[in-house]
């Protein structure tokens, strides 16, 4: 017992009055075990049941949260063990903090707003947003920075604070469906009733509309070469809906060759007049 006690006051490391000492590391390990310990049996507890897609989205928030405050606590506890006061190291580097948070202020900024997307959970993993005009799927929400991919499967590292200080559209944040449309013009004369029926048709016989009651096409405007018409559907193919649109189009142009319904194109009448004077002799 007493050759225990002598490894455990073992002395590794000793530099004036700083000293480290086996003990020491073992209580260092023992912290980041109970850290682990602690985070493990936090994640089981939140994820054991099975959960709709907002609910995992909020439970990845909130463990995101948990870790770092938990991890936040143990890095002062094994200073704290190390013999480092907390209150001293951060009263002396003071000055230094001010200087390195004007050269991180973006990076604060991005931080603080990772903290405001987890804790606000109005953007969830496995959303799908629009964001300057592209289509991404969040992967995973960090405290500086989120990872999503777009349409063309490219992953995309988005700094937070973009995310919230600019106009995002999330297209999954209430329903799993959305409503999109698809607008087509035609030759002025054409049977607008027909015109409707076709498009109704068109995008109902695709497997991805949900909803096809609502499936609703329009005359929208009397345009300068055309008819205006708008189809407006379900769907819940939200992050995929490029593809389902143009299987849509294709259909809708199938249709108007075999109903001889003509897609007009802008034309220009253009009139040369001459003004050709002849000179007396």
């Amino acid at each position: 017992m007493e050759t225990i006690q002598q490894f455990f006051e073992l002395e590794l490391i000793h530099i004036g009055e700083f000293n480290v000492k086996v003990y020491t590391l073992v209580n260092i390990l023992g912290i980041y075990l109970t850290t682990k310990l602690v985070l493990f049996l936090i994640k089981k507890a939140l994820y054991r049941k099975r959960h709709t897609k907002q609910d995992i989205g909020a439970n990845y928030a909130l463990l995101k949260i948990i870790k770092y405050v938990v991890w936040v606590i143990a890095i002062g506890l094994g200073l704290e063990t190390l013999g480092i006061q907390l209150t001293v190291l951060i009263a002396g580097s003071a000055a230094l903090l001010v200087g390195v948070g004007l050269g991180l202020q973006q990076t604060f900024n991005d931080i603080l707003s990772g903290i405001i997307l987890l804790s606000e959970k109005t953007i969830k993993i496995e959303d799908v947003l629009e964001i300057d005009g592209d289509i991404v799927k969040i992967q995973s929400i960090g405290l500086r920075t989120s990872k999503a991919f777009n349409t063309d499967d490219v992953s995309i590292i988005i700094p937070n604070s973009l995310i919230t200080s600019t106009k995002v559209i999330n297209w999954s944040h209430q329903t799993s469906k959305a409503r999109f449309r698809i607008d087509v013009g035609v030759a002025y004369g054409s049977d607008v009733d027909l015109v409707i029926q076709t498009l109704e048709e068109s995008a109902n016989e695709h497997p991805a509309i949900s909803d096809k009651v609502s499936t609703e096409a329009r005359l929208v405007n009397f345009g300068n070469s055309s008819l205006d018409f708008q189809v407006l559907f379900f769907s819940e193919q939200i992050f995929r809906i490029s593809r389902v649109k143009s299987d849509i189009r294709r259909s809708i142009n199938s249709k108007f060759v075999t109903n001889r319904i003509a897609i007009p194109f802008p034309q220009m009448d253009l009139h040369l007049k001459s003004n050709v004077t002849e000179k007396e002799k």
